[in-house]
């Protein structure tokens, strides 16, 4: 009988070797993995509890190796095919994300591991946003971005074939995944040579940075790779001391005593050399680091909440990171800053893990439980994304301000038309989580 491969072991590699694959591209994303390092061996030495809270939880050996990244790609016929390759290594798409409304012309997804132990094992995620050529104003300029995009094939034979035979099988022997790796990475890789002329290239450019990005080369190139910290304030001090240039905000909610969703930041993109077709040469500006801190998982309710005053934060335009989280604290002065509360007030998502040493009675609901210490409560990472700080990193990469035009244009059903199936809501996944098995 053939042993199968696990998803989770092809996951598991594939994102090492993305890794080590980004590192030799772009050598100061593997300086800001040394800077990631150093401050979370930090904190978690300055807070013994912490330490002991990701321990108990199986979190350390994950933190490690945490990563997201983040691709582009043109087609429906490219998005339903990674869907296809994610899928192998054990992940799906959870949540839809439209972009347009922060002024960016993609609507998106996130690919991941679903259940307890996929993320255990590796929770890598990969941002995958589709372009809206609708969304393009001119209608040459449409038709000649879609007819280019035709032309290209982003995916290896061998993938494309392994990919079939893990369908048809049901999994890929030792052999297979080890080549399914290898192959598959070709998708993500740079290429420094664009398919079209300089004039074209300009053109797209002009009608948007990042759709000259995912339509003027034969791949879409994995744009940022993201390791989690346990402070991202430290890491936005420190970049400069290791040589990198931070963009000027933290994207997401404001420091708290107990974090929630999810903060990001990153490096500004590089300018890199590359060639047109027509033998021009040039640069070409969209591949950065980016660095992540997550925290706990909102409800509805608490999503809710953060929405509304991460929009009163907003009304306030900041020159730069300290005004901006000042603006941040103040407005979400409103939102329970501590464990006991979120959880009271079901704002947001909870472990449950019962203590077998301690005595209870039947009648003890879990408030008194969690008294007693029968019952600990530990807050659930949120594993997923936040569409107005995803386009707010985009843009600070691309350089281009909002564009009014794109905004509410949100449009699920055509994604999953072109995704070739339903995105899971990430909130229903997280209620799954939290009932008491």
């Amino acid at each position: 009988m053939t042993e199968w491969v696990s998803p989770d072991h092809i996951r598991d590699r594939f994102s090492k070797a993305m890794s080590a694959m980004y590192q030799s591209e772009v050598p100061q994303y593997g300086t800001l993995l040394e800077l990631v390092a150093s401050v979370n061996q930090q904190v978690l030495n300055q807070s013994p509890e912490l330490h002991t809270r990701m321990q108990q939880g199986g979190e350390l050996p994950r933190l490690g190796v945490e990563r997201h990244g983040a691709i582009r790609v043109g087609t429906p016929a490219e998005l339903a095919m990674l869907r296809r390759l994610f899928a192998v290594m054990g992940m799906f798409p959870v949540g839809y994300y439209d972009l347009s409304e922060a002024g960016v012309p993609v609507h998106s997804t996130a690919f991941r591991p679903i259940d307890e132990a996929s993320l255990g094992y590796n929770p890598f995620r990969v941002f995958t946003s589709l372009l809206r050529l609708e969304l393009i104003d001119d209608p040459a300029l449409r038709e000649q971005a879609s007819a280019i995009l035709a032309e290209r094939d982003i995916f290896t034979p061998q993938a494309k074939a392994l990919i079939a035979r893990y369908e048809q099988q049901g999994g890929l022997n030792e052999q297979d995944a080890e080549q399914f790796v290898e192959q598959a990475l070709e998708t993500f890789r740079w290429h420094e040579q664009a398919t079209v002329e300089v004039a074209t290239y300009q053109a797209l450019s002009q009608e948007h940075r990042l759709i000259a990005d995912v339509v003027c080369f034969r791949g879409p190139h994995i744009n940022h790779l993201t390791p989690r910290t346990l402070d991202i304030d430290a890491v936005q001090r420190q970049m400069p001391e290791y040589g990198i240039d931070p963009k000027a905000v933290i994207e997401g909610p404001p420091r708290r005593q107990c974090p929630i969703l999810l903060r990001q930041t990153s490096f500004k993109a590089l300018d890199e050399p590359i060639r047109f077709a027509d033998a021009a040469e040039g640069y070409h500006s969209a591949r950065f680091g980016e660095i992540e801190q997550r925290g706990v998982a909102l409800t509805h309710k608490g999503r809710a909440l953060y929405d509304r005053l991460l929009a009163k934060a907003r009304q306030t335009p900041a020159a730069d990171n300290a005004a901006h989280q000042a603006a941040l604290q103040d407005a979400f002065s409103d939102f329970p800053d501590d464990e006991n509360t979120l959880r009271r007030e079901k704002l947001a998502f909870f472990h449950y893990r019962a203590d077998p040493g301690v005595s209870v009675t039947p009648s003890q609901d879990i408030e008194s439980l969690i008294a007693a210490g029968a019952l600990v409560a530990t807050p659930m990472i949120y594993e997923d994304f936040l569409p107005i700080s995803a386009a707010g990193i985009f843009q600070s990469n691309l350089g281009d301000a909002n564009r009014d035009e794109y905004q509410s244009r949100s449009n699920q059903a055509q994604f999953e038309q072109a995704l070739g199936a339903q995105v899971t809501d990430e909130i229903s996944l997280y209620a799954e989580r939290e009932k008491p098995r």
